[in-house]
């Protein structure tokens, strides 16, 4: 049956006002419009399409809300890594930041820039997003997960109202509207969140039903996003608030960039500011903490970015989060409570650490039950007893911090806390050893003497199979204690060792799992060497460092035989690190683990140093487009491997400039200066050296 030309025209035209109201309502905050406006067209678009289903559209209103319940979530690769940010708490802070970046540029551009800026977006506490576009169109919605892999919740976020599910224009590129994206990909970061009025709602119903309550609004827009129906996420009417455009066509500096977003048709924070000092972010910043609570969502902090791109782009990366961003937080929340007991957790590196167990308290939206207490000098200096009321405070930490005891609510029978004299699980001495924390100031912790105590050992080989370190998926904590238990784990090279047959008796162990286990194992002994570094849980090396250490040394044996002047010209590295590193290495023990792990299967994958001799030495990388057999990420660390660099930007020094599908600026840069261009085809044969 031929369908009728005007029946086409006003498909069309209703699509377009319908959309036009849900931007106008649910963006632009458009008082005039009204729930009334909107259904009665998109009642008639609903009847046309069920009339003549053979024009219904995916980005059609009406499929905002489509399709039958998932099974479950599915993991998907991003093409862009997601990080998270460093956070500041004081000025002090901010201060410390921006002398860093201002000395990295120093050295990376050779001048203290003196025309930058900085962009102050509000922290909304929502769930991170990452939406891709494709010729326009939202092709995929993804949470974060571990910033590498996330999970598929496409359906979910096309019931958001504030969402576009086509774009309203094309990007901009460089300084030029309309010139940039057509057949593009496009990917768009942001934050889910739900209004304080429907977190209400909400709560109202679970408790009706006798469900437990969500405790904040990240909760439930978290708890929502995780539902596998999509009509259950419509009823809740999340909102998204975007932040970010991931293309190579990004507009030059960061206020732009918002403003951009504004333009595509997305909803983006109204109260973003350019400041040109640290005295303007600080006015900002106490501005908002004093206003935080009469927003209809939740702010935790201001994110503080700097606003031209070329300088973000000059200060790139560190191991988890841009240089070139920091999220300053509002002060901590407080909460009074009583501390029934104290107990001293032993951790990997011998460290004993005081931690109080309180009546439960409401604090930052969740309830709390432990606080720590860092030290025994701490217990002295805050006069902490046991049965004593106290002030607690969460201020990022995932264990929030006793600071203040209330001595006036003192009864009496409050009992005086002693400093062991031995270790708790090894029943070992214990020693005082000077510590510094990232400021530099002195105190002394407790450390247990027996570097066999099962505790450290234990700690350790939990460690070494965490996601920073082997990554061994389905090692958890309490199948690694079993193992341990039953002598089948007595250091970490044993875990290269074990067979199928060793873990089927073992209760928990089906044949199946046993399986899964072993292959997993089998899958990890390939380690890049920063991984490497930090699986050793030498004290005071954390990811950070053991990637400077692999830049530095590139390999585990450099790395062993180097002295206290070598360790010191490496980033971040001061005496206490340097002493730290040597003491490990010149244990015999740690070393022996190290020769019994390569002999046992493990293989490093050397860093650039070890490698100038492949025909990637010392080259310069640049990449841009989407590459389609090697995720970018990997692509960056098998360069990097063979001793190659990866710069983020295109100069007269850059090598190669390797383009993908949709190649953006960095290409046509490459062209102004003469860069060689190659394509997937052609690096990748580069990299089977």
């Amino acid at each position: 049956m031929s369908i009728d030309k005007k029946i086409f025209e006003r498909v069309e035209k209703l699509r377009a006002q319908v959309d036009d109201l849900r931007y106008r309502y649910h963006v632009l905050n458009d008082p005039e419009v009204t729930d009334a406006m909107y259904e009665g067209l998109m009642d008639e678009l609903r009847k046309i399409e069920e009339k003549y289903p053979e024009l219904i559209t995916s980005d059609s209103p009406t499929q905002r809300v489509a399709g039958k319940p998932a099974d479950k979530f599915v993991k998907i690769e991003h093409k862009v890594p997601q990080w998270s940010f460093n956070d500041a708490f004081s000025e002090e802070d901010m201060i410390d930041w921006e002398k860093r970046i201002m000395n990295f540029l120093e050295k990376e551009i050779g001048r203290r820039p003196a025309d930058l800026d900085y962009v102050c977006e509000l922290k909304l506490d929502g769930l991170h997003m990452v939406l891709t576009y494709e010729k326009g169109a939202l092709k995929v919605a993804a949470t974060r997960g571990d910033g590498k892999v996330g999970e598929d919740v496409t359906q979910n976020i096309r019931t958001i109202m504030s969402v576009p599910l086509k774009l309203k224009n094309k990007i901009k590129s460089g300084s030029t509207i309309g010139s940039g994206m057509t057949g593009e990909v496009l990917i768009v970061e942001g934050e889910v969140w739900m209004d304080r009025n429907m977190l209400q709602k909400l709560n109202v119903e679970r408790k009706k039903r006798n469900e437990t309550l969500f405790a904040n609004p990240r909760n439930a827009a978290a708890g929502t996003i995780r539902q596998l129906d999509p009509k259950i996420v419509s009823a809740r009417k999340l909102v998204l608030t975007a932040y970010d455009i991931s293309s190579d066509n990004a507009p030059l500096t960061q206020a732009e960039e918002l403003e951009e977003l504004k333009k595509l048709g997305f909803k983006t924070d109204s109260h973003w500011k350019v400041c040109k000092n640290l005295g303007e972010i600080f006015k900002f910043h106490n501005e908002w903490r004093k206003k935080k609570d009469s927003q209809d969502f939740w702010i935790d902090g201001v994110v503080i970015k700097v606003n031209q791109k070329k300088y973000q782009n000059a200060l790139g990366f560190t191991g988890k989060a841009p240089r070139w961003a920091i999220a300053y937080k509002f002060p901590a929340e407080q909460a009074v409570t009583k501390i029934k007991d104290i107990y001293v957790q032993v951790g990997r590196t011998g460290a004993l650490t005081p931690v109080a167990l309180m009546e439960p308290a409401h604090l930052a939206g969740t309830t709390v039950t432990h606080a720590t207490l860092h030290n025994f000098d701490e217990i002295k200096r805050l006069g902490v007893k046991i049965g004593d009321m106290v002030v607690v405070e969460k201020a990022g930490e995932i264990i929030p911090k006793v600071i203040r005891v209330l001595e006036k609510m003192r009864t009496g029978r409050e009992k005086t806390v002693h400093e062991p004299e031995k270790c708790p699980i090894c029943g070992s001495a214990v020693k005082r050893i000077k510590i510094f924390d990232k400021k530099q100031e002195e105190s002394a912790a407790l450390f247990c003497v027996n570097k066999k105590c099962y505790a450290q050992e234990l700690e350790k080989l939990i460690h070494f199979v965490s996601k920073n370190a082997f990554d061994i998926n389905g090692f958890g904590e309490k199948i690694m204690e079993k193992l341990a238990q039953e002598g089948l784990i007595k250091n970490a090279a044993d875990i290269f060792a074990l067979k199928k047959e060793d873990l089927e008796p073992l209760e928990r162990f089906a044949e199946k799992s046993a399986e899964n286990l072993i292959l997993a194992i089998e899958k990890a002994k390939t380690i890049a060497l920063p991984k490497f570094i930090a699986s050793l849980g030498i004290r005071h090396v954390g990811e950070e460092t053991a990637i400077s250490l692999a830049e530095h040394f590139g390999s585990i044996q450099k790395v062993m035989e180097a002295g206290d002047e070598e360790l010191k010209k490496v980033e971040d590295i001061g005496p206490q690190v340097a002493n730290s590193i040597i003491d490990f290495f010149q244990d015999k023990s740690s070393r022996e683990l190290v020769w019994e792990l390569l002999k046992n299967g493990v293989k490093i994958i050397q860093s650039p140093k070890s490698k100038v001799q492949s025909p990637i030495g010392g080259k310069i990388f640049v990449l841009t487009g989407e590459l389609s057999k090697m995720p970018r990420e990997e692509a960056k660390e098998k360069i990097r491997s063979l001793g190659g660099r990866v710069s983020e930007s295109v100069s007269k020094k850059t090598d190669f400039v390797v383009a993908g599908e949709n190649p953006g600026s960095k290409f046509d840069k490459a062209g102004e200066l003469g860069v060689k261009i190659i394509n997937e085809e052609d690096f990748l044969k580069m990299l089977k050296v």
